[in-house]
């Protein structure tokens, strides 16, 4: 039989229980009561009452302190904290693009490693595919920065961003870089802009691997640089390309037709016809079917494209798009066109 609780005592052969009144407060009068034979002793539940508080606020200060250990180890790093950059990241961006809402995305195809503008015709110049030197698009390129460059100067609430990754293993510039550098030096902006004093609406996306990371990326770097997304989305680049952009990239980000414009310029020579052959065969039909560009071939490409194994800052920078940058829809989500079924920044409300 388990003993009776030690706040009863035994009078006449039954036990009453004690008023608070009654118990007395002297201190041999409590160590009698805390060492009394009960159900449990009462010292060992009064000791083990206080060592269950001191566990409780030693582990509370030990878990607060790990948080600021870590983000003092983030901000002494320069990471993101919460999923967005620190302040002493922001402070250094020109609050003046806080309203463009216009993202201009010319689409990088090669490396331009020259140091005159006037001699941007020379191939030597160029880091090319061998297709590309058979196809004389050397002034096609420098058409596509052209009107990059013009379309931004027409419209004050515009970001140029030319995109391309570090995608050849014998130069260490990309082609975003190149394109960026070359529309400065050849004063596309005007004669008050160079690479000293660049013109603030343009800017260079440096990890695109393919034309679909060139406008996906192409929305993150403009957010970098804005701290907004934008409404409206103009592409330039190869008319050949035109319908694998519009119909398939835009669709794959679920981003409105309206909104959503393209210009094409493509040589004036037979290059043309050989070349809409061509993204018939290799751009338009993979995609078509692998809509992320995140299988076989395509994936492929990517991974040649990429010799220097390199990776963007766009988880951090652009958490909204964390879930569309690692999109590779399979089998068990409905196959490998299966649209993103994940909220985005540009939902409509």
């Amino acid at each position: 039989m388990l003993p009776v609780p030690a706040s009863f005592i035994q009078r006449g052969g039954h036990y009453t229980r004690l008023r608070s009144s009654s118990i007395p407060l002297d201190a041999s009068s409590w160590r009698k009561t805390l060492f009394t034979r009960s159900r449990a002793t009462n010292l060992a539940v009064a000791l083990g009452t206080l060592l269950c508080v001191l566990s409780l606020l030693l582990n509370a200060q030990l878990w607060l302190a790990s948080q600021d250990a870590d983000i003092a180890r983030a901000a002494n790093a320069g990471a993101v904290v919460g999923g967005y950059p620190p302040l002493s990241i922001l402070s250094t961006l020109n609050p003046r693009l806080r309203n463009l809402d216009h993202l201009i995305v010319v689409a990088g195809h090669a490396i331009w490693h020259g140091c005159s503008p006037e001699e941007r015709m020379h191939e030597d110049d160029w880091i090319l595919e061998p297709i590309q030197r058979e196809q004389k698009l050397l002034s096609t390129f420098f058409k596509h920065i052209s009107k990059g460059a013009e379309l931004s100067l027409s419209d004050p609430k515009s970001l140029l961003v030319f995109s391309g990754g570090q995608t050849r293993s014998t130069s260490l510039e990309t082609e975003g870089a190149s394109y960026l550098r070359l529309a400065h030096d050849a004063k596309l902006f005007g004669r008050d802009y160079n690479e000293s004093a660049p013109f603030p609406r343009a800017t260079s996306e440096q990890f695109a691997l393919d034309s679909f990371q060139n406008v996906l990326f192409s929305i993150g770097r403009f957010h970098e640089v804005t701290g907004s997304y934008p409404s409206r989305i103009t592409v330039v680049s190869f008319g050949a390309k035109r319908a694998r952009f519009v119909e398939l990239h835009s669709q794959a980000l679920r981003w409105r037709a309206d909104r959503f414009n393209y210009v094409g310029i493509d040589p004036a020579d037979k290059a043309a016809a050989a070349m809409f052959q061509g993204e018939k065969q290799f751009g338009y039909a993979p995609y078509s079917k692998d809509l992320y560009g995140c299988h076989g071939e395509l994936l492929a490409k990517r991974r040649k494209r990429n010799p220097f194994h390199r990776f963007h800052s766009y988880y951090t920078s652009s958490p909204e798009l964390a879930g569309l940058l690692d999109y590779c829809p399979g089998h068990l989500d409905g196959g490998q066109t299966h649209i993103y079924p994940g909220a985005l920044p540009w939902d409509s409300p």
